[in-house]
This record gives C-alpha cells, sequence and structure tokens, in this order.
C-alpha cells in the first residue's frame, strides 16, 4: 500500500474502522490519555535514535513511522468524534502561522548562523 491519501480520506477511513471493527470511539478523555502515551512512545524512539539514550532490548520491537502512525490515528479519532474537519483545520493554521511568521524565523539569529 504506497499511495498518498487526503487528510479527509484518513478522516473516513479512521471511522468506518471504528464502526466496523472498533465498536465505538473510546471518550474523548480515553483517547486524550491514548494520544499522551503514544506521543510518549514516540518521544522514546526518538529520544534513542537521535537522543544520547541507548536502546533497550524492549525498544527494539518499535519503530519510528509506526508509533508516528500511532499519534495520527488517535489524533484523528479525536478529530472525528469532536467534530473537528481537519483539512479545514490545517489549512486554516498554515494561513495563520504564515501571517505570523513570515519574517519571524528568517530574522531568527539562532537559526540564520
Amino acid at each position: 500500500m504506497n499511495h498518498e491519501i487526503s487528510i479527509s480520506e484518513a478522516q473516513r477511513q479512521v471511522d468506518d474502522w471504528i464502526k466496523t471493527y472498533g465498536v465505538r470511539y473510546f471518550g474523548e478523555l480515553t483517547n486524550m490519555a491514548i494520544l499522551t502515551e503514544e506521543v510518549g512512545e514516540l518521544a522514546r524512539i526518538i529520544s534513542r535514535t537521535y537522543g544520547e539514550q541507548s536502546f533497550k532490548k524492549s525498544d527494539k520491537e518499535h519503530n519510528l513511522a509506526d508509533e508516528m502512525a500511532d499519534v495520527l490515528w488517535v489524533l484523528i479519532c479525536l478529530a472525528n468524534q469532536t467534530g473537528v474537519n481537519l483539512t479545514e483545520a490545517f489549512e486554516r493554521n498554515m494561513e495563520k502561522k504564515t501571517v505570523r511568521d513570515s519574517e519571524r524565523h528568517k530574522n531568527n539569529e539562532k537559526l540564520n548562523s
């Protein structure tokens, strides 16, 4: 499976999966806790891959792409169950960042040294 899908298609696929296999969405607070857990697992892999920590035997079975996909999955679940259209939200967020930060990073000496 090596094709691109839109954010809205990802939201639809997650919703279809939940309705077919997942019985129902976990509650929003449960999904927020799960999202936090998944971000922690992603942080663990990044800290061991790019940071100074060494891998433990239990870390070897996790991979970066899968951990990122887990984070995305739960974020999409939260969006679906709270009525957030992630495509629209992302587009608005990009516009906000572009207006706000159009010169900010270019003028940051820490980034330009």
